[in-house]
This record gives structure tokens, sequence and C-alpha cells, in this order.
């Protein structure tokens, strides 16, 4: 069929239209969405203080092997396990008869030996006048003066014997050495109880103090060694700040510690020195066997400070968004020197002064546009101190 010419043109007047519309479309889905509105943080600098956090073991200031001196079975336990006692309470009493028995003994050996004593001496007195006399020889008077002698010794030696057996006696009650916690008890009444037996009675663990065991690097020990005055280091240690203890439950413990001795030398193993801080425990809450960290303090008087929600992390390194003077970010490598709760200190890679993105950082990209909103660092500091 042949179509009028005026319907060819309203024809190609209508694609021409539908050909623009498309064309506007296109473009607008092509068009670059508008830079997101980013708040943005000013880095400055404010005087700190960073820690130095390091895992500890914690141990009481004394824990005590409690071991029989004496064999013989288990006749009385005087505490239970977990019970707190003092210095001299008794904890467990072995079977005493048969000591009780070796002492009476060695009273009676040494009741027979000052009798000899005393009949030696008779005869020694009776000799003497006739020796003098010259009735019987002196040998006979020699002889008896021996013989006296070796009663003497012979008492010397049962009154030994005699301590002896008491001492025994005595190690049938056995006494708390120290004040403190006793663990557990493996044995049970009716044991039968030996010196060379393994396994102690009870540990009892003197925890009025507790010392935390840590490692310095070789490294953090040279740095240690020159941050603080004093000639020799237990000067060093004198001049240093109290050290804080993270227990684990992440809460700070409320008592602080001082660094008391260093070990005497280098673990060749490790290359790492071992280092002791002591807390203050009167009401017992730390125990032997605890773990946490210790936080050992060091001030900053010009410390670049940024929010710890500004950085992200790739391949184990740490980075911000800088924004430059066309608002345009850049990712850049920050060195971390210490923190706190909320904040980082930098040693590398910022400058006082330039402005990093604060928070919404997840879609940005290394030249990406943004809209700034300057946040306040005092403000912030102020809402969250460092």
């Amino acid at each position: 069929m042949k179509i009028p010419g005026k319907t060819k043109f309203i024809v190609l007047i209508s694609s021409i239209i539908l050909l623009q519309s498309c064309t506007k479309a296109a473009e607008g889905s092509n068009a670059a969405p508008p830079a997101p509105e980013l708040p943005v943080y000013t880095v400055i600098t404010s005087p700190a203080t960073t820690y130095q956090e390091l895992p500890t073991a914690l141990e009481g200031k004394n824990n005590v092997e409690i071991r029989s001196q004496v064999d013989g079975y288990l006749d009385r336990i005087y505490v239970e396990e977990g019970s707190y006692v003092r210095a001299g309470q008794p904890l467990f009493k072995i079977d005493s008869r048969s000591y009780g028995e070796q002492m009476n003994m060695a009273q009676a050996n040494l009741q027979v030996a000052h009798a000899n004593i005393q009949k030696a001496k008779v005869e020694v007195d009776r000799l003497q006048p006739l020796v003098a006399a010259k009735v019987v020889s002196d040998v006979q008077l020699k002889t008896a003066k021996a013989n006296y002698e070796a009663a003497v010794a012979a008492a010397s030696q049962a009154k030994a014997s005699v301590g002896s057996a008491r001492i025994n006696v005595g190690f049938t009650t056995i006494t708390a050495p120290v004040s403190g916690y006793i663990g557990r008890i493996p044995y049970k009444k009716g044991s039968l109880i030996s010196r060379t037996d393994p396994n102690p009675l009870t540990l009892l663990s003197d925890i009025s103090e507790i010392y935390a065991y840590f490692s310095l690097s070789e490294l953090d020990f040279i740095a240690f060694q020159n941050k603080y005055p004093g000639a020799t280091l237990e000067e060093k240690l004198k001049n240093m700040p109290l050290v804080e203890l993270v227990i684990a439950d992440n809460s700070i413990y409320p008592q602080k510690g001082k660094l008391s001795i260093v070990d005497g030398q280098f673990d060749k193993t490790t290359g790492a020195i071992s280092v002791r801080a002591v807390f203050p425990n009167a009401n017992g809450a730390l125990r032997t066997g605890n773990t946490g960290r210790v936080r050992m303090p060091q001030f900053i008087s010009n410390a670049v400070v940024i929010p710890q929600e500004s950085t992200f992390e790739i391949q184990d390194k740490t980075y911000v968004y800088v924004m430059g003077k066309d608002q345009k970010v850049t990712g850049r490598p920050i060195k971390i020197s210490g923190k706190t709760e909320g904040y980082y200190f930098i040693s590398e890679g910022l400058s006082p002064g330039e402005k990093i993105v604060f928070t919404g950082i997840g879609s940005l990209k290394d030249g990406a546009s943004i809209k700034p909103k300057a946040i306040s660092s005092d403000s912030l500091l102020k809402a969250k101190p460092l």
C-alpha cells in the first residue's frame, strides 16, 4: 500500500522526537552521582598518655608446696580447699603414735645414760684417793675416767636422739608456713603419706601481693632504659610511673603496680628478658594462675591524634583518607605509635593541620570527590576524651 507524503513526514518527526528522548535518557543515566557529604576531621597534636600492653601471667607472693616430713597415715585434715589460713595454723595431722613411742624410748635411753654417768663418776671418785695412796695402779683410774667420758658422750647422744624424736613428733602436725589460700587437697583421711610422695599435700598461696611476669624484647628493653632517668637500672625502675593491669574481662584492676626486678639475662631462645610488676592484693581478688595484660604508660607531649574510626586496614597496614585542596581523597598509610580507647597516636604518615575523612569511609576510593562537613576537634575531644 502506498503511504501518502504527509503521513511519511509525521512518522519522520515522531522518530526524531523519540530518538532525542532516548538520547537524553541515556545521558541522564551516565551522569556522575553527586559527591557525598562526609564529616572531615582536622589532624591536631595534643599532650597524651599512651600505653604499651604486654601479656602477663600472675603468681602469688609465695606459692608453697605443703609436704610431710615424716611417713604415716593421714589422721586429720583441719582445713578446706580454697580456705584462707594464717601462718602457724594447723593444716594436717599425721598419726603420731609410733613417733611418740620413739620419743619415749629416746627419753628412757637418756635416763640410762645419766645413770651411767653417775656410776662412772662414783668409780672415779673411789679410785682417786687409792691412787694417791698408791694402793692401786693409776691405770685403773685412767680407765675409770675414760668410762666416765664415754658415759657423758653416750648421754649427749641419747639427748640428741630425744631431740630428733621430739622433732619428728612435731612434724606430725603440719602447720601453715605463711598466710594464704589453700589449694586442692588430693589426699583423704587415712591415706598413707610419705616424704617421697610426688604430689604435695596441697599448695598454699600467699597472694597479699601479686607478681605479674612479662617479657620485653631487646629493642623494648633498650628503649625502656633510654626513656627514664637514672644511672643504674634500679634507679630507672624507681623513676618509672606505676603500671596498670588489665584482667581477663578487659577491665582495669583498681590497684596500680610497681616494676620491681628485671631478670639477669636475655633468653637465648626468645630474645626477651623477664620483668616483674608487683600489685597489692589485700582483698584477694587476684589469684595465682590468672592472666592479663600489663599496661606501661608513656607520656607524649605533642602527639598527633586521630580517631580510631577514621582508619581502615589493608594487608596488615593501616590507612586514612586524606582530603586534598580539590576536595578529593587519597588513601595514605600511617604508622601508629600508641592508642587510647578511642584514638590512635600517629608517628608517621600525617601532619598537624591535614584533613582526613572522619567516618563513612567504607565506600570511598582513591580520587573520589566529597563534600566536606567540618568536625570540630574540640567538640570531639569533649564528647570522647583522650
